[in-house]
Order: structure tokens, then C-alpha cells, then sequence
């Protein structure tokens, strides 16, 4: 299974953005996903999940409010709508699938990674 995301880029603060992630197969579609993303020096940290129908979705803290994560199954797809963005937002943004039809913030719960799209915040 290979994870494509994209929609990075340069926005300032206050701004919005929308990352999509596009899995190569059906995996997708039978799977929780979640974002994450790490900064410069900093562990990897939660950014949101979706359970594989979408019914259920868990959010990291410091983007409850702000973030929302949907999926398109038709398309093996899945996005993340940041609103609101602040510098503290700056990171990479990796996709991944999970193991399991629903997941949640362990990185142990991931079975896939997706190679990462920047996101910068300027203040």
C-alpha cells in the first residue's frame, strides 16, 4: 500500500489549508486512517483519525476546533481541512493507514505511512 499526500505549502497565520492523502488500493477503504505530523526536533504527534465507514473520528488537542478529518471512499482518499492555523502548526503531515477499521492516536496502531507534505505558517 503506498500513502501519496499533498496539499502542503506556505500560509500565513490565520490561514487554511487542505491536505488530501491518496492510497493506492482499496486498503483505504477497509481501514481507520490519521494524520500526524512532526516538527523540527520534535517527536512525531497525533493530528486526527477516522474510523474506515467515518463514523468515528478522534482529534489530537492542540487541533480540536480547528481541524477536520474526512474520507472519500470512492476515491481511497483522505483529508484534512486545517483552519485557523498557527505557527506552532508548522510541521510535516504524514498520512497513515491503520491496522484496524477504527484507530486511534498510537503510532503502533499504523500499518502505513505516506512519504509527508510540509506545511509552513507564517506569522
Amino acid at each position: 500500500v503506498q500513502l501519496q499526500a499533498s496539499g502542503g505549502g506556505l500560509v500565513q497565520a490565520g490561514g487554511s489549508l487542505r491536505l488530501s492523502c491518496a492510497a493506492s488500493r482499496r486498503t483505504a477503504s477497509n481501514n481507520g486512517m490519521g494524520w500526524f505530523r512532526q516538527a523540527p526536533g520534535k517527536e512525531r504527534e497525533f493530528v486526527a483519525s477516522i474510523s474506515w465507514r467515518g463514523g468515528n473520528t478522534l482529534y489530537g488537542d492542540a487541533v480540536k476546533g480547528r481541524f477536520t478529518i474526512s474520507r472519500d471512499n470512492a476515491k481511497n482518499t483522505v483529508y484534512l481541512q486545517m483552519s485557523s492555523l498557527m505557527p506552532e502548526d508548522t510541521a510535516v503531515y504524514y498520512c497513515a493507514a491503520g491496522r484496524t477499521a477504527t484507530v486511534g492516536a498510537g503510532v503502533q496502531g499504523y500499518a502505513y505511512w505516506g512519504q509527508g507534505t510540509q506545511v509552513t505558517v507564517s506569522s
